[in-house]
């Protein structure tokens, strides 16, 4: 087990697009290893995912699961999934707004409009093709990942300043609005 360190907003390398993982190294120990310190960090850090260049390697590999996680008790379970070269495809126009945080913007959160529907295209760790639509929040867990693969943060999408807060702050003033909110939407659309 491999804990890294995750780089916090102001660090450039949050700010690199990450460049495409080639088919001759998806094997090779290096990006393994990486995939596998992705899981180990998100995990020990509570996240719901984690993109390469937050651990400092500017390559497009991200993780994302959500088991029972205390950090998102709201967010719908999603299995353990290693995107490499991910590409999302927004599908409609439907969208909704969400309430993010970001584990390299510690202790802020604020409201994002994120796309109801996607389309995730990549590879597995392994190689094998990945075609899936995702739906509500899962699909925004996807597109706040592959935004960091683009260097973009959920800072730069925050529409409306006034809702950033301190996660002390949205616990104490805005979670149970939001909780109510969002859980109307996952009851709608399944995710």
């Amino acid at each position: 087990m491999t804990i890294r360190k995750i780089a916090s907003i102001g660090h450039p390398v949050l700010r690199t697009p990450a460049r495409e993982v080639e088919a001759g190294e998806l094997s090779s120990p290096e990006i393994q290893r990486l995939m596998d310190d992705l899981v180990d960090t998100m995990r020990d850090a509570n996240g719901a995912g984690l993109a390469a260049n937050q651990i400092h390697e500017a390559v497009r590999v991200c993780v994302i699961e959500v088991n029972q996680n205390p950090r998102y008790p709201y967010k719908p379970d999603i299995p353990l999934t290693i995107l490499v070269n991910p590409v999302l495809t927004l599908l409609g126009s439907d969208r909704y707004e969400n309430n993010e945080g970001c584990l390299s913007v510690p202790n802020l959160r604020g409201n994002v409009w994120r796309h109801l529907s996607v389309r995730v295209q990549a590879l597995d760790r392994d190689g094998g093709v990945i075609d899936d639509v995702k739906h509500g929040l899962t699909a925004g867990t996807f597109q706040h990942e592959v935004d960091h693969l683009n260097g973009v943060l959920f800072v730069d999408r925050v529409e409306d300043p006034t809702t950033l807060s301190t996660w002390e702050q949205f616990d104490r003033y805005h979670r149970a609005a939001f909780v109510e909110r969002i859980s109307e939407l996952v009851a709608r659309v399944g995710s």
